[in-house]
């Protein structure tokens, strides 16, 4: 009797032991997870920061000048590096890096966000004076001073605004304005009021566009207080997903071509990983009891819903979402990964969802070399009408279309681990 009192007593003891090193247990495996990602994040960031020269390169001859001024009057300069030229991309880096400056209370991240933007200022003029009407894709700073397309202010101009409220230059207050002119007033839109481009038919909407558009809406409806900016950015939102969302596979086709009123046949990984992308700072921005949230939220999680069945047991998602024959992708992998943890950071998603964002980044790590260079990102990407086309699109080392991406997420994930 004596004897099996003091095992019960014995078992009760163990099982007490256990309880108290499990959590010790899954506390250091959570601080070293957080160890690992602060070391791979600040690795890319503090690669970037010592490849972004803020200097130019005369193509001619490889001869580098601090200012474009200094150069030969016939000299081809670009920015030597491209983390120092004005695309959608540069904004999506120069978010990244304040939300990363902000994370790690680290001001070299900040400061770079203050410089790559004033760079843009300080030297467009004299790109802008000597263009004689390249294309403005290839040509420097051309997107700074020819808005035409939401991605030629959109993405940039969000990050204006944010460095407007760190510094408010005039310079910036002046193209803020001129941005949302031309979003509100003079970009192309179907009568329904939906963004579209007239290129490559006319018109076609492109998923791209609900992240060019809704990432600069929503700061502005934030900073001047004006719904219309909300109200067109939900508007946008509902719309999109109209013409560009399957409810059979709950995934976004890349675009919807007007003139035959037909959808893509691409569920392209990024063109997803945008319009998730859009949504999350929606939410994000837009009023607590704004009209129109609880739809928001749906559309948002059917979204999310569409792309989790998806993801490969390697934790990424394909170049072509529903073709595991296509190549793993690693910057539209990156925005999922980034969406879901941040929407359960914010209690958009329920906690179950953190495994998907932390099996992403798990397979995102993979991706981020000892040197910090980033691989398997797809390069710039218009559309195709054949599979073939997104098939072979190449994934230059370190792309410029996956940096902000990677950063973006491996800070959302940080917040995920310290819950």
């Amino acid at each position: 009797m004596v004897g099996m009192i003091l095992r019960k007593i014995y078992c009760l003891i163990v099982i007490m032991l256990m309880m108290l090193i499990q959590p010790a247990c899954n506390r250091s495996e959570t601080d070293l997870n957080r160890k690992i990602t602060e070391t791979k994040i600040r690795l890319v960031a503090d690669g970037i920061i010592t490849d972004a020269t803020f200097r130019f390169v005369d193509e001619r001859d490889a001869k580098v000048y601090p200012r474009p001024e200094e150069a030969p009057e016939n000299a081809c300069l670009r920015p030597e590096n491209a983390y120092n030229d004005w695309r959608y991309w540069n904004g999506v880096l120069n978010l990244a890096m304040l939300k990363l400056s902000d994370l790690l209370d680290d001001t070299r991240y900040r400061e770079f966000a203050l410089e790559n933007v004033a760079f843009g200022f300080d030297h467009s003029g004299y790109f802008e004076e000597r263009w004689s009407g390249e294309n403005k894709w290839e040509y420097p700073f051309g997107q700074f001073f020819i808005t035409e397309e939401l991605d030629d202010c959109g993405s940039m101009g969000a990050s204006v605004i944010e460095i407007y409220h760190l510094e408010p230059q005039e310079r910036y207050r002046e193209y803020i304005e001129h941005a949302a002119e031309h979003i509100l007033h003079k970009q192309d839109r179907l009568e329904d009021g939906t963004l579209v481009r007239s290129f490559p038919r006319r018109w076609t909407i492109w998923a791209d566009d609900l992240y060019m558009s809704i990432v600069f809406l929503v700061r502005m409806g934030a900073m001047t207080s004006d719904r219309r900016y909300f109200d067109d950015a939900v508007k946008q939102v509902l719309r999109y997903h109209k013409y560009l969302f399957d409810e059979e596979n709950q995934l976004m086709v890349h675009n919807w071509y007007t003139d035959t009123e037909k959808p893509s046949i691409a569920y392209w990984g990024r063109a997803n990983g945008w319009a998730l992308l859009a949504q999350t700072e929606l939410l994000d921005h837009l009023p607590r009891y704004f009209p129109g949230r609880d739809t928001l939220l749906t559309l948002f999680r059917k979204h999310i819903s569409g792309v989790m069945q998806y993801q490969d047991s390697s934790g990424l998602w394909h170049q072509l979402i529903d073709k595991d024959d296509s190549y793993l992708e690693t910057s539209c992998s990156a925005i999922f990964t980034y969406v879901i943890s941040r929407a359960v950071n914010k209690g958009y998603l329920s906690a179950r969802y953190a495994p998907v964002a932390r099996r992403g980044w798990k397979g995102i790590l993979t991706r981020i070399r000892s040197d910090g260079q980033i691989e398997g990102v797809c390069t710039r990407t218009g559309i195709g009408d054949d599979l073939d086309f997104y098939y072979r699109r190449s994934t230059p080392l370190n792309d410029v279309h996956g940096v902000g991406f990677i950063l973006l997420a491996g800070a959302e994930i940080l917040e995920l681990e310290s819950k």
